[in-house]
């Protein structure tokens, strides 16, 4: 079969502009959040953005959701107020707000909204990230802020308070070098992401799988069809994630090192899982609809539209496609 249409074909079927529906529906529950934020609390918050995936276009519709940054003002939660006070504060608001219409759960550095279905059978999936200021009014200036994480990520304990980034330079950093590489970048992206998603409760987070796609890009020589650059990718991780002193640098704050969100057990999981899949594929290429599986939802309604193409306004068959 050949392996870089079908994941071509993978990609389509994962556009999130397929389901412009939900997608109008999480943008609509975002502006409400943020506005319920901005009402709250007032001067003591900069303007809340998005900064997830979609942000970044590196959404897939089988899984996503928005993450609403919210950045506070240094004394917003009193002079001597602490990144957990702000974190508590936030999130006691929410659940207040929310508790009737979506479950409010405390989650790593973020505060999870998943609103109940609606009559359409929609959940939608809002995550609010309170972050600080450094110092008072400074944040329009550098755009840092510190977060606080709510219980053990990866290496980072608990409790801790020395996450500091910029978000939006994250999103710039992604944003931009999948721009450079004529969108190689972030086609491996998604189907690293499309990858996880058949996973459950998978611990290697979006942003670190981002982010080790560009560090092969810029480590390695990458070419040839999708399923070569895809190969190579899935081979630098395999190979390097589990070394002894690599580093995933943090585009919005170079002290942090990303590779600390994976304990050493999930970076072997990782790299164990990347093994795995090439072993299989090159075994039978067929195993590759396992790991990269086309969006069902989608799947026929692609094939009918690509059905026939035309030539001169007739009627010819496609080529035999031999990928299922």
């Amino acid at each position: 079969m050949d392996k870089s249409l079908h994941l071509d074909t993978v990609i389509k079927t994962h556009q999130i502009t397929k389901e412009k529906n939900l997608l109008d529906k999480h943008i609509q529950k975002k502006n409400e959040v943020k506005e319920a934020l901005e009402n709250e609390y007032g001067g003591n918050v900069y303007a809340p953005f998005n900064s997830g995936s979609y942000a970044k276009n590196t959404a897939i519709n089988t899984k996503f959701d928005f993450d609403l940054v919210s950045p506070f003002k240094r004394n917003a939660f009193g002079a001597n107020g602490t990144l957990k006070e702000m974190y508590e504060a936030v999130y006691d608001f929410l659940y207040n707000k929310y508790k009737n219409d979506a479950e409010v759960r405390k989650q790593k550095v973020s505060i999870g909204l998943e609103f109940y279905a609606d009559s359409d059978s929609a959940k939608i999936k809002i995550d609010v990230v309170p972050g600080r200021e450094l110092n008072q009014d400074q944040y329009k200036d550098d755009e840092n802020l510190n977060l606080y994480v709510y219980y053990k990520y990866g290496n980072i304990a608990a409790d801790s308070e020395r996450i500091k980034t910029n978000v939006q330079s994250q999103i710039s950093n992604i944003k931009d070098r999948a721009d450079k590489e004529k969108d190689s970048i972030r086609k491996i992206i998604r189907l690293l992401k499309i990858w996880k998603n058949t996973k459950y409760n998978y611990p290697t987070k979006s942003f670190f799988l981002e982010l080790i796609t560009i560090k092969a890009f810029d480590n390695i020589t990458i070419t040839g069809n999708l399923w070569n650059k895809l190969k190579a990718v899935m081979e630098y991780i395999k190979d390097n994630v589990t070394n002894d002193g690599f580093t995933l640098k943090d585009p919005g704050n170079s002290s942090n090192d990303l590779s600390d969100t994976l304990t050493d057990s999930e970076k072997q999981q990782l790299a164990d899982d990347m093994k795995n899949m090439l072993d299989r594929i090159e075994e039978n290429d067929e195993n590759i609809k396992t790991y990269f599986p086309e969006n069902p939802k989608f799947k026929e309604e692609d094939k009918s539209k690509n059905r026939y193409n035309t030539n001169g306004g007739m009627p010819v068959p496609p080529p035999k496609l031999n990928f299922g």
